[in-house]
């Protein structure tokens, strides 16, 4: 109870009690104030996502859980939010605020876990997963997400985080690796699909001198798999990641004539521009089919 803890509390002081202790304590007491503002119905919502470590929460969650209407649900919700316990990502979708915040709107600091349950079913990719897996030191302030869900626009800010989205159908969803954040699992590119995302689309790697400096971080890096990302470039089978794969590895590589051959034999006829938002000018590599709209320096 809150005078038990507080008894607790005060006898760990007197007697010297670690300072670990007696901030546990701290903080124990603070939440208990706290909740006295609260309805047993609300006091129970909160403990129970407390105690589970449950971060986003929905009513749906509250229906199953608590056996509540969808309606009260909602109210519950709102209230606790109005309170400052819950903080509205986007409609019927909350977070719980850390105790001790000093804001009741606060910027998460991890957004990774907010984008699998908004966004879900998704992976993360581009400059995002590039950043995880050690492919570029360049810091980007959004988040990459690749989701099965219809995508009014691209670009989402959610409570300060901005995430950049791009629908996808389930066929993409391979050479995917799962880790763990805030006790949930994530979905991410692994190294090998990370590149194949950017050499689809090098926008989502910081445009196309940016991308080609992903790809010459993954040749060196100590997972990279020539014979996977060419696996993986024909799971995909997009004509563009054809042509941008096999030029960049003709031209960062050596004794990977079997790959070359293989990849180039699969590409179509029209050119590509390598950096598909750059200027429509440059020089066109005939081989592969390619408009070399980046400087050339910056991929030999």
């Amino acid at each position: 109870s809150y005078y038990d803890t507080l008894y607790i509390y005060t006898v760990l002081c007197y007697i010297g009690g670690s300072k670990s202790i007696r901030n546990r304590y701290q903080m124990q007491d603070k939440y208990n104030n706290e909740l006295k503002g609260l309805s047993q119905a609300e006091r129970s919502v909160i403990d129970t996502l407390t105690r589970t470590g449950r971060l986003i929460i929905r009513a749906e969650n509250l229906q199953d859980q608590f056996g509540y209407k969808k309606k009260n649900a909602n109210l519950l919700l709102s209230r606790l939010t109005k309170k400052g316990w819950l903080q509205r990502l986007v409609p019927r979708i909350y977070r719980k605020i850390p105790l001790g915040s000093d804001s009741s709107n606060p910027v998460p600091d991890d957004p990774w876990p907010i984008a699998m349950e908004i966004f879900g079913p998704c992976y993360i990719s581009g400059w995002t997963a590039a950043e995880h897996w050690d492919l570029t030191e360049q810091i980007f302030n959004s988040t990459v997400v690749f989701t099965q869900q219809k995508q009014r626009r691209t670009e989402h800010k959610i409570a300060g985080l901005i995430f950049k989205t791009r629908a996808v159908s389930p066929e993409r969803f391979f050479g995917i690796k799962k880790v763990w954040s805030k006790n949930l699992q994530i979905q991410i590119a692994d190294i090998h699909k990370t590149i194949i995302d950017i050499m689809d689309d090098p926008a989502i790697g910081g445009g196309g001198i940016q991308a080609v400096e992903i790809f010459k971080a993954y040749i060196h890096a100590k997972d990279a798999s020539i014979e996977t990302l060419c696996k993986y470039a024909e799971i995909l089978d997009h004509g563009a990641v054809y042509k941008r794969i096999g030029f960049l590895i003709e031209k960062t590589t050596k004794n990977q004539s079997q790959w070359i051959d293989r990849l180039h034999s699969k590409i179509k006829t029209g050119i590509v521009n390598f950096d598909p938002h750059g200027p429509k000018k440059g020089q066109i590599i005939t081989k592969w089919g390619i408009r070399l709209n980046v400087p050339l320096e910056d991929i030999a």
